[in-house]
């Protein structure tokens, strides 16, 4: 006999919020459903309000672990648009920035799964190193959190000799810490071999990106498929697994580490004098679309421009709006217990990913509403 489970919308398991309608038949699920729009802030259509200087702002509070992801996709698509190119100098501020995010935000998640593990030991040990980066944020940016280090043109900040030599400093005791997350993921391999199976040619037909996609053995990386900032003038292996699985996620995250402090150390050493910043002149009227590699997976925003200083259109599709649609095939015939550390495994954004289902109280019914209705308020 079936019986569905309600997980969330608010759960210790869950980080943000979101309703997971579980199917369980003899302890194994055998359906999910998923229900968003928990924390839907309407940023796009802030976005619709604001000036694309002003806009840079809103992209970087979108997600606390993917700023420079945010900031940086959205200033690359309005220099597209107005058809600039920033100085090199600022390209490198931009990919250390991102590096130093993307280490950030996979310790956050190796750290969250140590914990859903019960490993608080090692959980407290990788937070405690992620302390020291957010002090490198500061340094560097002038902020732990929303970095607001992109302008348009550019970069707000220079890199000074003293934060370079703190960054260098940190990176031997990084690589430490990535040595020993991959002894603690190989003791924990048999908790986490065979959970939330994708095959590669499920991962495909799903669309699904980032490490998501290189654990299930496709080698696809933006940096190095469309290189943007300095991805160019830099050497590194696009990591990739084979398992398919939980265990496979996680090491994917945390090879990628140590890809990141190399890439830093590139960067740092070729790093070039000039200015950091360019002019970007008037709105052009025109659409452009641009994209990165957040730490997720793949992130793109699309503008339109009417020539005015308030874009026409902003959209973003991040990467957890890719992700979740392989919850289901995930979770089915796996464990009940198993749900928690599978979720994990997406490293879902929920903030990022939440969109809006309209529902008439009358009837209950859901349906669509046109964007020129919505902007009107008539739905």
């Amino acid at each position: 006999m079936s019986k569905v489970i309600m997980v969330g919308p608010y759960h210790p398991a869950l980080l943000e919020p979101e309703l997971y309608e579980v199917t369980v038949r003899d302890k194994k699920i055998v359906d999910v459903g998923i229900k968003q729009g928990y924390t839907h802030r309407g940023i796009e259509r802030l976005m619709e309000t604001k000036s694309f200087h002003q806009n840079i702002i809103l992209a970087e509070r979108i997600c606390g672990l993917c700023s420079q992801a945010h900031s940086c996709s959205y200033c690359q698509t309005v220099e597209g648009l107005f058809g600039v190119e920033i100085p090199e100098r600022a390209s490198y501020i931009r990919a250390l920035v991102f590096e130093l995010e993307r280490l950030h935000s996979h310790y956050m998640w190796l750290a969250l799964l140590f914990h859903t593990l019960g490993d608080e030991q090692r959980f407290i040990k990788i937070i405690d190193a992620r302390e020291r980066l957010m002090d490198l944020f500061e340094l560097v940016c002038g902020n732990r959190v929303h970095y607001s280090i992109n302008a348009l043109g550019g970069v707000r900040r220079d890199l000074k000799p003293e934060a370079a030599r703190r960054v260098k400093t940190l990176l031997p005791e990084l690589e430490r810490l990535t040595e020993d997350i991959m002894r603690a993921l190989k003791s924990a391999a048999p908790k986490l071999e065979g959970k939330g199976p994708l095959s590669k040619e499920e991962a495909l037909a799903y669309g699904v990106v980032g490490p998501v996609l290189r654990a299930s053995g496709v080698k696809s990386d933006i940096r190095r498929d469309d290189p943007y900032a300095a991805y160019g003038e830099v050497d590194f292996e696009v990591i990739t697994e084979d398992g398919c699985d939980v265990l496979a996620r996680a090491l994917v995250r945390a090879r990628e580490t140590h890809e990141s402090a190399d890439i830093i150390q590139q960067l740092l050493g070729g790093l070039p004098a000039g200015d950091i910043k360019t002019e970007v002149g008037k709105p052009p009227a025109g659409e452009e679309s641009g994209r990165v590699e957040a730490p997720r997976g793949e992130l793109i925003y699309f503008i339109r421009s009417n020539g005015s200083n308030i874009p026409e259109r902003v959209k973003l599709r991040p990467p957890t709006y890719m992700n979740d649609r392989a919850v289901v095939e995930m979770l089915r015939e796996q464990e009940l217990i198993d749900l928690p550390v599978i979720l994990e495994s997406l490293d879902r954004c929920i903030s990022c990913t939440n969109r809006l289902t309209v529902i008439d109280e009358r009837t209950g019914k859901r349906r669509f509403v046109s964007l020129t209705d919505l902007k009107r308020g008539t739905s």
